[in-house]
């Protein structure tokens, strides 16, 4: 990296006026705190500002406006294309904000941008509440949630989005705004689903739903080689299983982890993961069926804590493998579609790479399109391919596999995941919102961050 030139009467000011550290490079947390969850990123900021509240975020920011140096914003550091970090700019590391609230009484609980998912989790099933958050437990919150928010109370109870009652947030300007549904009603739009391009969330507000502590819930697999007829014979199933019940087919290599027998880890595999957010009684007889498809070659789907259900494929998304990733979303589970699942799942041959495929509908799909900026409240699944390795070895193979997976694919999808894209360009994140939705987020960006400051991420620029 070349060297970095600045104001120096502006580092001066911030140092005084900096509550948290102010990391540099050459320092010796520098390069531990730099590192994102995907490996294969390898940035390195100027500086690295770790903010312990408002008044950090809004002294950082004003130093980079001073100075022009790029802004990158990091909750937990997720981000699959690495917009969670830079180089030759500020990193902005929400790390230290680690408060949770919970209040019992009115289900709601409160998080400040450096909390984990599994963190919340932690705090909220204290109560036997939860609010529906991800799946992988070291994912940021605040990431996850500006995105929309998948995971497997979402079908039931909606997006983590649709869950949002309000959000502190520090502005390009260093403003700090409140945003709900009567309070700059405009922002809180474009916020959820919106991504980072409008502000620093600093504080979320979430309702919370009665679920577990114990859930029926967990993966049965059968070989890879029944795929054909375990995706045709799910495809029919899913037409009317109750909203309680989001699932999503995987196909991948089984891992070697302690809850899989050794003499399956490697065997090549297509699974179903099933959630039940509803009693245990209710969740075996509704997914009866799936286990009576076959018989399994393993079969984990029984009562479990609901942070164990959270927390099931944190093992298989570890930080520092090297990633790469891209998404659509699917109208319906086509002969087509399905061919082409079975046919990217037989060519799987890493044991890292994988794709889940995710069953949508329920509570999303009866939340008003225009409701909030997320985009595909009418798709049917979304489609994610992870080509994943420990390292440089073998990279740009999965990436070649991954190439070939999207070629297959791209003329049945309909959108994306704004969470799951990668750099993909302009044109794929409009698509990803609709033409409207991004027009309208554009004119929102004009008033809110009028230069761009907030633009590594799913950049939508001002009009």
């Amino acid at each position: 990296m070349s060297t970095i030139t600045w104001d120096t009467h502006a580092l001066d000011e911030l140092t005084a006026d900096f509550r948290g550290p102010l990391v540099h490079p050459g320092e010796p947390s520098y390069d531990e705190l730099r590192k994102v969850w995907n490996g294969s990123i390898d940035r390195r900021p100027a500086l690295i500002a770790r903010c312990t509240g408002v008044a950090d975020i809004r002294s950082a920011l004003t130093f980079a406006r001073r100075t022009g140096l790029p802004v990158a914003v990091r909750g937990g550091g997720h981000s699959f294309p690495g917009h969670s970090t830079c180089d030759g700019g500020i990193l902005l590391d929400m790390a230290p904000l680690k408060g949770i609230r919970v209040d019992p009484v009115r289900r709601t609980a409160r998080a400040q941008a450096g909390v984990l998912l599994g963190e919340l989790d932690r705090e909220t099933q204290a109560f036997g509440l939860a609010t529906p958050a991800g799946i992988v437990t070291h994912t940021g919150l605040a990431g996850l949630t500006l995105g929309g928010g998948i995971g497997w109370l979402m079908r039931k109870y909606g997006l983590t989005i649709d869950n949002l009652l309000s959000a502190d947030v520090v502005t390009a300007e260093g403003e700090l705004l409140t945003a709900s549904e009567d309070s700059n009603a405009d922002l809180f739009w474009g916020i959820r689903g919106g991504g980072g391009n409008f502000g620093i969330v600093t504080e979320f507000e979430f309702q919370l739903h009665p679920v577990g502590p114990i859930v029926y819930a967990g993966p049965v697999a059968w070989p890879i080689e029944q795929s054909p007829e375990l995706m045709r014979f799910y495809r029919d199933w899913i037409t009317d299983v109750p909203d309680e019940l989001t699932t999503a087919v995987i196909h991948r290599w089984l891992p070697a982890l302690p809850t899989i027998p050794s003499e399956l880890h490697g065997r090549r595999v297509v699974m179903v993961v099933a959630s039940y957010a509803g009693t245990c009684e209710d969740g075996e007889r509704v997914i009866a069926p799936l286990k009576a498809f076959a018989p399994p070659l393993l079969d984990l789907c029984t009562e479990r804590p609901f942070v164990t259900l959270q927390s099931m494929l944190d093992l298989s998304f570890p930080h520092g493998r090297w990633y790469y990733m891209r998404a659509c979303d699917v109208a319906e589970l086509t002969d087509e579609v399905i061919d082409i699942a079975v046919e990217r799942g037989l060519a799987i041959d890493g044991p890292f790479t994988s794709y889940p495929i995710f069953h949508l509908g329920g509570a999303i799909s009866r939340v008003p399109a225009d409701r909030t900026a997320f985009g595909g409240r009418a798709d049917g699944h979304t489609f994610n391919f992870v080509g994943a390795t420990l390292g440089a070895e073998g990279f740009e193979h999965q990436r070649e596999w991954f190439r070939n997976s999207w070629r297959a694919i791209e003329p049945h999808q309909i959108g994306a995941y704004i969470n799951f894209l990668g750099d993909e360009g302009p044109d794929r994140i409009r698509s990803a919102y609709g033409p409207a939705t991004y027009d309208r987020l554009q004119d929102l960006k004009r008033k809110y961050d009028p230069n761009n400051l907030f633009h590594l991420n799913q950049n939508i620029p001002p009009h």
